[in-house]
């Protein structure tokens, strides 16, 4: 359930302005974006390009897939609200929460036994559970590494965020039965909060650490990608159901397929719920034969659990515009705003 598909474009979208398939509104600063996206690209694969061939070649297998570095990108953007960037410490921050993003999606593949990851066999399936177990600590190994150059704020920042995610992965295996709450859209909320969100909250905060933010503004920074962050998964959990395609890999259904019960589908389940008792049937086990899944996708695009989680992603994303208010202005809050904007769109 990791975040994983940011990609965008419209009719007047112009190239000079796109950051990884972003339109962020400003030639200059898409130009900066992109160069320092070079140097985390070249950075990122020299780190895991130095140990064994035979380690180098998985740990670069999801790497050379593609993806669109969403993270280092909320690290350079916020970096740019700060009155002092440091570039290359603001670069390092960026590679370090790619590593640790990459290294999860390792992780979760074979936890969830998957086949596919960004249109490319996983790696679990491509070799096998230990081989991808073990590119995973790799990255979280050179991630590290780049850290203890960050200094210990930094370590114990990720050292925290590290906690979260494990926690995150945990409450999602345990279900919303085994933790402190029984409540299935609250227990769900805080799961992507700790397996997605947390991330990218580090990502902004790190923005604001490198580039001489105040404490106020990066405390608001945090919030924005604990909103962010859950928005995204939000976003990707409506597309499953509601898009004909994705970028994600998946085909529209796998959650479905999968028995995995998303925002939409919880809402959907609800005591009280005004769907129907067909769609709760349907989903009450994992489907596997083709009609259901369309006969459950077509139910669950006009249901008011679809409708229930677009307001929800809608209220993430103004708690993201409302810490946005709070942050200098500028061309780098405008892209983010953009940025925050389009996990809406995408869903349209």
């Amino acid at each position: 359930m990791s975040s994983d598909s940011v990609t965008t474009g419209t009719a007047e979208t112009s190239p000079d302005h796109m950051v990884a398939g972003v339109d962020v509104g400003d030639a200059d600063l898409a130009a900066l974006l992109r160069a320092r996206l070079v140097e985390v690209e070249e950075l990122l694969v020299s780190r895991l390009e130095s140990g064994e061939d035979f380690l180098t070649e998985v740990a670069l297998h999801l790497v050379t897939a593609g993806g669109k570095r969403f993270r280092p990108v909320v690290t350079l953007l916020t970096g740019e609200l700060g009155p002092e960037p440091d570039r290359e410490r603001l670069v390092k921050a960026a590679v370090v929460c790619e590593m640790i993003h990459l290294a999860t999606l390792y992780h979760d593949d074979v936890m969830d036994e998957a086949a596919v990851r960004r249109g490319v066999e996983s790696a679990n399936s491509r070799w096998d559970n230990s081989t991808a177990i073990l590119a995973g600590d790799f990255l979280f190994a050179h991630s590290s590494m780049l850290l203890a150059d960050l200094g210990p704020a930094a370590v114990q920042l990720i050292a925290q965020t590290f906690a979260e995610l494990v926690t995150g992965q945990m409450r999602e295996t345990v279900g919303p039965g085994g933790g402190e709450t029984a409540d299935a859209a609250e227990h769900y909320l805080r799961v992507i909060w700790e397996k997605t969100g947390s991330l990218i909250a580090a990502a902004a905060q790190f923005g604001g650490e490198y580039s001489g933010a105040s404490d106020e503004q990066i405390q608001s920074l945090r919030r924005l990608g604990d909103a962010v962050g859950i928005a995204f998964q939000i976003a990707d959990d409506i597309i499953d159901i509601a898009s004909p395609s994705s970028d994600s890999g998946k085909t529209p259904g796998t959650d479905l397929r999968e028995g995995v019960h998303t925002l939409p589908m919880i809402y959907a389940l609800e005591a009280g719920s005004t769907d129907g008792d067909r769609l709760r049937e349907l989903l009450a086990q994992p489907l596997t034969d083709d009609s259901e899944v369309h006969e459950a996708l077509d139910l669950l695009r006009a249901s008011e659990g679809m409708r229930r989680a677009r307001a929800t992603l809608e209220q993430y994303v103004a708690d993201a515009m409302s810490e946005l208010d709070a942050l200098p202005g500028g061309p780098a809050n405008e892209a983010l705003r953009r940025l925050v904007r389009f996990t809406v769109d995408r869903v349209s």
